[in-house]
């Protein structure tokens, strides 16, 4: 039977002790503040270990109940994402599109995250990148850089993510390829013409094997946000998982967390390719030799678990000629992925500027004689031999 939800993440509130308005967390100071009295509120991460949930228990929905909590999200309709606005926010923007979004009541049922990393990155740093990584892109349309900076603000955004642990035990099919060489008769060309040589020739000897790779996962991770394209998540790696802490409500004081729209399932699929990987590698290792072939795997998962974590972003979108384009920063490491749009004019304007540089120096070696004397004397030959492959051919029927 699914478990009854215990908590309403939706209500929660950080009031300020001192003057009771809102608090926020707050990057650089490391801990929750006031905006309007200065006053401080130190965040305890706690001291509990971060608890994995079994994997088999969670799909047959025999998670105890406090471990499943129910949020009020709103969907955006451009592009799926579901985000947690504040319970007297009734209309904003979607922070992956930028389209304008309405709040509803919808309700959105998940795990509670397990653990998060905490903002380290600033709002002003992450503004400070955007800026920097704007002014880089040298065929961006004129005046991107103003018109983004002024249309886009930095959104703190905790995204879901699964993480996995899996002990795997792999059987294994292949063939163990060992080079060694022969000798034979070639024609090479040289300086003096052709003429016949021996040459070492690699051959590969093949060899069937079989054995078993056992390999322990911990903290395979996979983002289970489908408004963050894969590409945009594997830029921002890699995370200091180790720096995880205890989840907590208040590390979320001031900021938006989206809800996972990759369930569980689909979610370890996607950790189990990561791992398949890596097995393939372990396996070409114990093959062993100069080569490998795989022909056959089967790995057996045992103690499969996982967690719900919540990792920071700042998120910019901007609108540029009715299209969107994200700019994304770690908000751990500071590492940013944007997409921008590209100016055809300037990259027009590149590609003659290069063929007129290029006409204008053949002029100069053509007016100054040097570019005669050059196809006059030629390239003198300095390579070593080329080998001219003998060509064999099978006796036809008699008469031809």
């Amino acid at each position: 039977m699914t478990p009854t939800p215990t908590t309403e993440a939706a209500d929660r509130q950080f009031p300020c002790a001192q003057c009771g308005a809102s608090l926020r967390y707050d990057a650089g100071a490391g801990r929750l503040v006031c905006d309007y009295c200065g006053h401080e509120n130190f965040v305890d991460p706690g001291r509990d270990t971060i608890q994995e949930l079994d994997y088999r228990d969670a799909v047959e929905d025999q998670i105890p109940a406090e471990q499943v909590e129910v949020t009020q999200v709103v969907k955006c309709g451009t592009c799926g994402a579901e985000v947690q606005f504040d319970r007297d926010i009734h209309s904003d923007s979607c922070p992956f599109c930028d389209s304008v979004v309405v709040t509803d009541t919808g309700e959105h049922r998940h795990f509670k995250p397990r653990g998060l990393l905490p903002f380290a990155v600033t709002r002003k740093d992450a503004q400070n990148a955007l800026t920097t990584w704007l002014g880089s892109r040298w065929f961006a349309p004129s005046g991107l850089k103003k018109y983004a900076r002024a249309g886009s603000e930095m959104n703190g955004l905790y995204t879901p993510y699964w993480t996995f642990d899996a002990e795997t035990a792999s059987r294994y099919e292949g063939q163990r390829g060992d080079v060694y060489y022969v000798e034979r008769m070639v024609t090479v060309m040289t300086d003096k013409g052709p003429r016949r040589q021996r040459q070492r020739v690699p051959q590969i000897r093949w060899t069937r094997v079989r054995g078993r790779v056992r390999r322990f996962f911990d903290d395979v991770l996979v983002i289970a946000s489908k408004a963050l394209p894969k590409r945009a998540a594997d830029a921002l790696e890699p995370w200091d998982l180790h720096a995880m802490v205890p989840y907590t409500e208040d590390y979320l004081a001031g900021f938006r967390a989206e809800g996972y729209t990759v369930d569980l399932r689909d979610g370890f699929a996607a950790a189990r390719g990561t791992m398949d990987l890596q097995i393939a590698r372990d396996i070409r290792f114990d093959i062993g030799g100069d080569q490998q072939r795989i022909t056959a795997v089967d790995t057996d998962f045992g103690d499969v678990t996982f967690k719900h974590i919540l990792l920071p972003l700042w998120i910019a979108a901007y609108r540029y000629r009715d299209r969107t384009y994200r700019f994304v920063v770690n908000g751990r490491s500071g590492r940013v992925y944007g997409e921008r749009p590209y100016s055809i004019a300037k990259i027009v304007a590149a590609v003659a500027a290069g063929a007129i540089a290029m006409a204008m120096l053949l002029w100069v070696l053509h007016t100054t004689g040097a570019l005669d004397r050059m196809l006059s004397q030629g390239a003198p030959y300095r390579g070593g031999p080329v080998a001219i492959p003998d060509i064999y051919l099978a006796p036809g029927p008699r008469g031809y």
